[in-house]
């Protein structure tokens, strides 16, 4: 099991439930979780505070979608690796959000594994 103290994680999700889940599940390498309930929430959290390690990100949520909130926090920080979590799971939504900057895509219902596996590779732990 993985296990980092100082690994933190902005998860946009406006979905109460699957912020739930995927908090619970990051709860196994403890690591810390700051929760944006949208797109412009996550990009203000991001400009305020630029130290998180990863970012979950939902393609489709109110205010502002996954994938221009994905474009924003990139222009400020290239290098911050963004995992896009959405219910479509069609080839070309894929397609379209590692063209919006995302660097990995995982589909809904996400599994933990799978969840954990992509923190792995990207924080190198």
């Amino acid at each position: 099991m993985i296990v980092v103290d100082s690994l933190k994680i902005l998860i946009a999700e406006d979905v109460e439930s699957n912020f739930l889940y995927l908090n619970a599940v990051l709860s196994k390498i403890k690591a810390d979780i700051v929760w944006a309930k949208n797109g412009r929430e996550a990009v203000e959290l991001f400009k305020e505070h630029q130290d998180f390690d990863l970012i979950l990100m939902d393609l489709q949520m109110p205010e502002m979608n996954g994938y221009e909130a994905t474009r924003h926090i990139k222009s400020m920080n290239p290098a911050i690796p963004v995992i896009a979590q959405t219910a479509f799971a069609m080839a070309e939504d894929r397609a379209k959000a590692l063209d919006a900057g995302c660097d990995d895509y995982l589909a809904k219902p996400i599994r933990s594994k799978d969840l954990l596996n992509l923190v792995e590779k990207f924080m190198h732990v």
